[in-house]
C-alpha cells in the first residue's frame, strides 16, 4: 500500500467510526425515528444509483440524437418539438440544424456562421428569402465542409440569414443530395 492509500484508509476508517458512533447514539435515543431516517437515506442512495445507471436511456428519450450507420445512412429521430434536428460539423465545428423541407437552401444563422469561421462582417447581403416572419436578407457563402459522421459534403453553397434566427436549417439543396428520403417510425432516414 502506498502512503496515499494508507491515508485514504485511515480517513475512511475515521469517517465510519464517526458515523457509526452517531448512529449508535441516535438509535439509543430514538430507535424508530433513526431507522426511518436510515431507510429514507438508503432509498435516496438507491434512487441516485439507479438514475446514474439509467442516465444513457433517459437522455436518449429526452434529447434523441442522430444515428449514422456504416452504409452511409443517417437516421434522425423526431425531437420533442416535432422537428427533425441533427448536429453537423460545418468547417469542423458542430452546429445544430433543423431539417427543413420548406427551406430551399442550407441557411446559417449569423451566430452559427461566426462559429463556423465565417466573417459575417464582410458578407454582402444581396439575396432575399421569404420566411414565416417576412422577407429577410441573405448573403451567399461556400462551406468548406459539412459532415454528419462519415457522410461529408465539400464546397457547399449556403446562405447566411441577415435576420433574427434561432438556429440553422438544412434545406432541400442538402436533402436532395440523398438518393432515398423516408420518414418512418418517428425517424427521418436519409440514404446515399
Amino acid at each position: 500500500m502506498s502512503g496515499d492509500q494508507i491515508a485514504q484508509a485511515l480517513w475512511l476508517g475515521l469517517l465510519l467510526v464517526a458515523l457509526g458512533g452517531w448512529f449508535a447514539l441516535q438509535l439509543r435515543g430514538h430507535p424508530g425515528r433513526t431507522l426511518q431516517h436510515l431507510a429514507v437515506w438508503a432509498l435516496i442512495f438507491v434512487g441516485v444509483a439507479a438514475g446514474y445507471g439509467l442516465w444513457h436511456d433517459i437522455r436518449s428519450d429526452l434529447a434523441p440524437v442522430q444515428t449514422v450507420l456504416a452504409d452511409g445512412r443517417i437516421e434522425i429521430p423526431r425531437g420533442r418539438d416535432g422537428h427533425f434536428q441533427a448536429v453537423a460539423a460545418v468547417n469542423g465545428v458542430p452546429i445544430r440544424f433543423v431539417i427543413d423541407t420548406g427551406a430551399s437552401d442550407i441557411v446559417l444563422s449569423a451566430r452559427d456562421a461566426r462559429k463556423a469561421g465565417i466573417d459575417t462582417g464582410a458578407l454582402v447581403y444581396l439575396g432575399q428569402a421569404q420566411t414565416a416572419n417576412g422577407t429577410v436578407a441573405t448573403a451567399p457563402v461556400v462551406l468548406d465542409s459539412l459532415e454528419i459522421g462519415p457522410v461529408t459534403d465539400r464546397n457547399l453553397r449556403a446562405v447566411v440569414n441577415g435576420g433574427e434566427m434561432e438556429g440553422s436549417l438544412l434545406g432541400m439543396s442538402w436533402i436532395n443530395r440523398f438518393a432515398h428520403v423516408e420518414i418512418a417510425g418517428g425517424r427521418l432516414i436519409l440514404s446515399r
